[in-house]
């Protein structure tokens, strides 16, 4: 045990020896990205070992994350004071297990794992996405990355990509829903998955995607920022588009994907008019085409496509939506009475009533839809709340504070309380 913690005590006086070394060679005049470029040109005269070193110390912050079963890892800038912070089962907080580093040395911690061409996007665009991994036990584990300028720093936030996928039934949809989201069962149309940064939309995803990988003899087309979990070949060919490495865009991956005789398209994100007439054209040409949005219900994302169009596109959009829409799923992560995450969602299906709907621009009728279509498999988020509730899964307090409209909800506990 004494050995351990010697060689241990070695590797950290190495590591503080590497940082505080190219740290003294900052000029204290240089500030932002002229700061960030002198880093980089010191980082390149380092030799490998050093450099791998640094990384090794790194890996160690995600390494505590993955024993912690954290969610995220942030670092870097004025913001974190010099601590690494952990998101645990919802809350974020500092850990004194990973030490305290001053605002040069995060800098230059982050910039070492950076590719070359990762580096030069930073500098540029002030920010990068990127995907990381770490070998821990015997696996590789994933993270989406992004690092970005904070004050003429740089900040950090990985999230960890789960390595086991969910199975479809812990989502608790209808059986209606499964069959929408089921390639066997609908071949084309659109399906979102909404909801917060941090609500699990890309778990839930790659359970769907897992299911289909499992069940159809199919072409799946994954086209991510960063790719996060990469999906084996199972009953299907999978392949991954990662924007910035193997495509310009996402839409010129949209485009291209047409070409690939795919049967799923999957569109990371829809981030912005263009992709997001983009992907209504694909599930337009009759492909099953799933995305994401950050929304927080139904009718918001079916409004926010809307308000992403000009004014001229708008009737076209809403009438292309209104014929590609199969299902809407947003979600909630809430912190639940045993201390864990909790999914609370909302699901709309695309009733021929919900497309009339979305073609006469009345999307304040569609809440109502949802809440008198339970045997259809949709629910509101205020209904799946109280089921909670009901079920003792979450505490009132927190289901109040998740309901979208807190009005519904009340009105709901009442009816339905025992």
């Amino acid at each position: 045990m004494k050995e351990l913690k010697s060689m241990n005590g070695n590797k950290n006086n190495n590591v503080q020896s590497i940082l505080s070394r190219i740290s003294a060679e900052i000029p204290k005049i240089l500030f932002g990205r002229e700061r960030q470029q002198h880093t980089i040109r010191l980082l390149a005269k380092l030799s490998e070992k050093e450099r791998e070193i640094l990384k090794a110390k790194f890996d160690q912050f995600l390494k505590i994350m993955i024993r912690k079963e954290s969610s995220d890892i942030d670092l870097g800038g004025l913001g974190c004071d010099g601590k690494i912070w952990y998101r645990i089962h919802g809350t974020k907080k500092p850990e004194e297990q990973a030490g305290q580093h001053n605002l040069d040395e995060t800098d230059i911690l982050i910039l070492n794992i950076l590719s070359n061409k990762d580096q030069e996007f930073l500098l540029k665009h002030r920010f990068v996405d990127f995907s990381y991994r770490v070998n821990h036990g015997n696996d590789w584990v994933r993270f989406r990355a992004t690092a970005y300028f904070e004050l003429n720093h740089l900040g950090l936030n990985m999230r960890m990509i789960n390595s086991l996928i969910r199975p479809l039934k812990n989502l608790e949809l209808h059986s209606e829903v499964i069959k929408l989201l089921s390639l066997k069962f609908v071949r084309h149309g659109l399906i979102l998955i909404t909801g917060i940064t941090g609500s699990g939309k890309s778990s839930t995803l790659d359970t769907i995607i897992d299911a289909n990988n499992r069940t159809s003899y199919s072409h799946i087309v994954i086209i991510s920022n960063p790719v996060e979990y990469v999906h084996p070949c199972k009953k299907s060919i999978v392949r991954h588009r990662e924007v910035g490495r193997d495509v310009l865009s996402f839409k010129d991956g949209t485009i291209q994907a047409l070409r690939q005789d795919p049967d799923i398209i999957v569109i990371g994100e829809m981030r912005d008019a263009v992709t997001i007439s983009t992907v209504l054209e694909v599930a337009d040409s009759g492909h099953k085409v799933f995305s994401t949005l950050h929304t927080s219900s139904s009718t918001e994302s079916i409004d926010r496509i809307l308000g992403e169009t000009p004014p001229a596109e708008q009737k076209r959009i809403r009438e292309r939506l209104a014929d590609v829409l199969t299902c809407v799923i947003s979600q909630k992560l809430v912190p639940g009475l045993d201390g864990k995450l909790v999914l609370a969602k909302e699901v709309l299906v695309a009733t021929g009533a919900v497309r009339t709907a979305i073609r006469n621009g009345n999307t304040d009728e569609i809440y109502q839809l949802i809440y008198q279509s339970s045997h259809l498999g949709m629910i509101t988020m205020e209904q799946d709340l109280v089921r909670l509730y009901q079920r003792e899964k979450i505490s009132y307090e927190e289901a109040y504070g998740h309901a979208n409209i807190k009005k519904r909800f009340e009105d709901l506990i009442k009816y339905y309380k025992p």
